[in-house]
């Protein structure tokens, strides 16, 4: 028994690092091919189309998170069974297996999210065009990009079955296959839209973009499509919503959905009610308060700054996720596996001590590298002190984002519905903390844009404190320990990347802004 739990670990780990591989992969290329089209039509491009396109975006991800985030966190927390799980194998029908069963279960609660997709859809599109600034309703083709995004975000909704299996069963390399030419695709489509209606001197308004998500959604159909269904006479069970053949009919809501991912979903749905409000309020506070001039520059800053963040933090966080999903699973008595445990514990250590080397590297360097690159990327129309000002604040949030990503993957892995419902409490807390310092940003340090940007930093930290005091008592609760010397970077090591990052600094003649970014950093690197 012992050594199938180190087989099934093992395996685990192995797939969690190549997952960790493909997802990166998948990051980095649809962010070439995204940087490779905004540099093709950046220098052409007004800030008050490109802050149309922000709102656009924004109003995307608002149908897609509400409507999918929820259900897709509830099925991470069940895996497929191992062979020696012999209560859910008794539990499967004699015509299917345990594993068919668990992936049944995950296609029809995916269903969910299509179910919410649609009065989601029709919501924030009613809301949106109901409140949309007057400029932004008369640029050209404003409506019908509207609507698009909204078309978009249901045919995106509807490979929700496809993406549970291969979340479930860690395929990474097929959402590879089938996510870097849907990239490419959506970039290739809104380039050279762009370009065609600049040559003919033709406006097009933001509609590019809106083409542009609906082809990147047309292209996801077709390629998870051709990537799984070719496989499913051999996988015994069906990406349709089927009736669940179980001894017990009370596992199953209206015999299909589950009724253990149903409760979780339902609670982690509340909860990323008040987190959406809380990761998309800078959003959120631009698009009522600001112009759309200057929802442009600070979308360019997000974009341009949130590079890192979005290829390399992103995908660990994701990848880790699905791990720590897969160790801290109860077995079939209920109880946790130690090793699973410190397992897990290793894992996140080793992560929040990668992530403090690179922000010894971070707080220093990017400040110092931001104007010279957004001179060359955007040209004189976009490097104005201003904007490089802004992007070099935002360097010193990439950090915070980063750790407060990894320890909520842990948290919502490890969680119980009941530990959840107190988070979404914390939430409302945390909400109040980030309205404040917005308030004294905006309104009594009149500071703009960087006010939102260091709300933001204020926000990560108190929802990182959070976690990182729910890691430690859930770990002292199982057996294990979590000290803040063991996560802490030596001191040799960070002393090292210090002088390193001076010396670099000084070359460039920027050794008063060198000197404060690592103070900064290793005040904060001190604190962990």
């Amino acid at each position: 028994m012992v050594k199938a739990d180190d087989a099934r670990m093992g395996k685990i780990l192995a797939s969690s690092a190549t997952g960790t591989s493909f997802l990166i992969l998948i990051q980095l290329a649809s962010r070439v091919f995204t940087f490779t089209s905004n540099q093709l039509i950046l220098r052409t491009l007004s800030p008050v189309v490109l802050g149309i396109a922000a709102q656009l975006e924004l109003f995307q991800v608002s149908i897609l998170y509400f409507s999918r985030e929820s259900i897709r966190m509830a099925i991470q927390r069940q895996p497929v069974p191992s062979p020696d799980n012999k209560k859910q194998y008794l539990e499967a029908a004699a015509t299917t297996t345990a594993p068919s069963v668990a992936s049944q279960a995950a296609v029809n609660v995916s269903y969910l999210s299509l179910a919410l997709g649609i009065p989601s859809s029709l919501i924030f599109t009613m809301l949106y065009q109901r409140f949309v600034p007057e400029e932004a309703s008369k640029t050209a083709f404003f409506y019908p990009s509207v609507i698009l995004i909204g078309v978009a975000s249901l045919m995106e909704l509807s490979i929700e079955p496809f993406f549970s299996v291969i979340q479930q069963h860690m395929l990474y390399e097929k959402r590879a296959a089938v996510e870097m030419p849907a990239a490419f695709l959506r970039s290739a489509v809104t380039s050279s839209t762009f370009i065609y209606a600049s040559q003919v001197n033709y406006d097009l308004g933001v509609l590019p973009f809106a083409l542009g998500h609906l082809s990147y959604s047309l292209a996801l159909i077709c390629g998870y499509s051709l990537a799984l269904l070719r496989g499913t006479n051999t996988t015994r069970f069906s990406f349709l919503l089927t009736r669940m053949q179980s001894r017990d009919p009370s596992h199953y809501f209206l015999g299909r959905f589950s009724r253990q991912l149903t409760s979780l979903a339902v609670n982690v749905f509340f909860q990323s009610l008040v987190k959406h409000l809380l990761t998309q309020g800078d959003t959120m506070m631009l698009a009522a308060l600001s112009g759309l001039e200057d929802q442009g520059i600070y979308s360019l800053a997000s974009n341009y700054g949130g590079l890192i963040a979005r290829i390399i933090f992103q995908p660990l966080e994701e990848s880790s996720r699905n791990l720590f999903s897969a160790l801290l699973s109860p077995d079939e008595d209920g109880r946790l596996k130690k090793i699973h445990i410190r397992t897990s514990r290793d894992h996140l250590i080793d992560i929040l001590r990668a992530y403090q080397l690179l922000s010894v590297l971070i707080f220093p360097l990017g400040p110092m590298m931001v104007p010279q690159l957004l001179y060359i990327l955007g040209g004189r129309q976009w490097a104005s002190p201003k904007i490089g000002d802004l992007l070099s604040v935002y360097c010193y949030y990439i950090p915070f984002l980063a750790f407060n990503g990894i320890t909520e993957a842990f948290v919502s892995s490890a969680a119980n519905s009941q530990q959840i419902r107190k988070q979404t409490a914390w939430m409302g807390v945390f909400s109040a903390c980030y309205a404040f310092a917005a308030y004294m940003f905006l309104e009594v340090g009149n500071l703009g844009a960087y006010g939102l940007v260091l709300a933001n930093i204020v926000n990560m930290a108190v929802r990182t404190s959070w976690s990182y005091r729910f890691i430690k008592s859930y770990l002292h609760r199982n057996g294990c320990s979590l000290h803040t010397s063991e996560v802490a970077i030596r001191p040799a090591s960070f002393i090292l990347c210090a002088l390193a990052s001076l010396v670099l600094g000084r070359r460039f003649g920027q050794k008063l802004g060198i000197l404060k970014a690592c103070a900064f950093s290793g005040t904060y690197a001190l604190l962990m």
